[in-house]
């Protein structure tokens, strides 16, 4: 068994499976993307164990966790075998402590070269996160709502281009009707983790695509030293016809049951207004999604207005787009980019 720093540990994951030895609940909440859980406890053990920590001490503690794990060594052992490469297996717990490094000395008997994390999982997260303050050769797609940004992205991708996915990533699209049609949101940390993971699929001698957020997205947040290197860096604003705008608007949403939409959009009577939330809805039963997209472009519009002018340090790059054809927009934001020697 040997020890290594997150960094290392991170770098030898592309050809070294991870095992996380945490308990289920542990790994749900956030864990090395990839990495594969084999727990020493279930989540009542765990629970069991802490608590016995807690009340009587480390030893008594420990004797019960031997008591739990030994009957289950052998099958612990063959499930190790079976996900090892070339012999080689790679483990972490929270803290780097007692579960890495038994499971490390059970691994090891069974013929596995083990490396540990050292530190754990909080190191990585500790790690992942300050990697996120040298982000560098971004450009920020910006635009209002209708804009076709995410088509846009993905056309960029298509043609060779490097592209950050954030509402991808997060299972959402960052307004309140952003979770429609969506899977579940992973937890933050677990968005931050892939997030990190994707970024390390990137060359540093090339720009990186990534659109304009707030700091949360649905209920995940981004790291915030990425986002301040987001509002620091050159932006590439769009705007679009808002006959264009209004639709897509309509066809991305339109296809959504009226009582979704409906509910969806009282949510925003706080900030939107009790009068035009009802107005909207009543466009809405009365099928007239065109007058009720409308309205809604008007009130996002005018949250974009604040956004881009309370946080962005630079000034952005305007860019008229004629029509809704994300393949040709990526190609004139590429020849844009180029123009700018970004």
């Amino acid at each position: 068994m040997i020890r290594v720093g997150a960094g290392e540990f991170i770098r030898d994951q592309v050809k070294t499976p991870v095992v996380d030895v945490r308990s289920p609940a542990e790994y749900a909440h956030g864990h090395i993307p990839e990495a594969i859980n084999i727990p020493v406890f279930s989540n009542e053990e765990r629970a069991e164990i802490g608590t016995l920590y807690k009340k009587t001490g480390k030893p008594q503690a420990i004797e019960r966790g031997f008591e739990i794990v030994g009957p289950r060594l052998k099958l612990l052992g063959q499930k190790a075998l079976k996900l090892s490469a070339n012999g080689c297996l790679n483990v972490y717990c929270w803290r780097g402590g007692m579960r890495s490094e038994k499971m490390a000395w059970l691994f090891d008997h069974v013929g596995l070269n083990t490396c540990v994390l050292e530190g754990g999982y909080k190191a990585y997260r500790k790690y992942i996160l300050s990697q996120f303050e040298q982000t560098n050769k971004l450009i920020i797609l910006q635009g209002p709502t209708g804009s076709g940004k995410t088509d846009i992205l993905k056309h960029l991708e298509a043609l060779g281009e490097q592209v950050i996915d954030l509402e991808g990533l997060a299972h959402h699209k960052g307004s309140a009707f952003g979770g429609l049609g969506m899977d579940e949101q992973p937890t933050t940390q677990q968005f931050q983790n892939n997030l990190y993971s994707a970024f390390q699929r990137m060359q540093d001698d090339k720009r990186i695509w990534i659109e304009s957020e707030s700091l949360t997205i649905g209920k995940v947040y981004l790291p915030e030293t990425l986002w301040a290197s987001m509002n620091s860096a050159p932006i590439f604003a769009i705007q679009l016809p808002r006959r264009e705008r209004l639709g897509r608007v309509i066809r991305e949403y339109g296809v959504f049951e009226d009582g979704l939409l409906i509910n969806k959009v009282k949510k925003l009577r706080q900030r939107f207004g009790t009068d035009k939330v009802d107005l909207a809805c009543e466009f809405i039963m009365n099928g007239d999604l065109t007058e009720a997209a409308s309205l809604l472009l008007d009130y996002y519009d005018h949250l974009y207005s604040n956004s881009a002018r309370t946080y962005k340090k630079t000034e952005p790059v305007q860019i008229d787009l004629c029509k809704d054809d994300p393949e040709t927009n990526a190609r004139h934001l590429i020849s844009k980019a180029n123009e700018y020697h970004l």
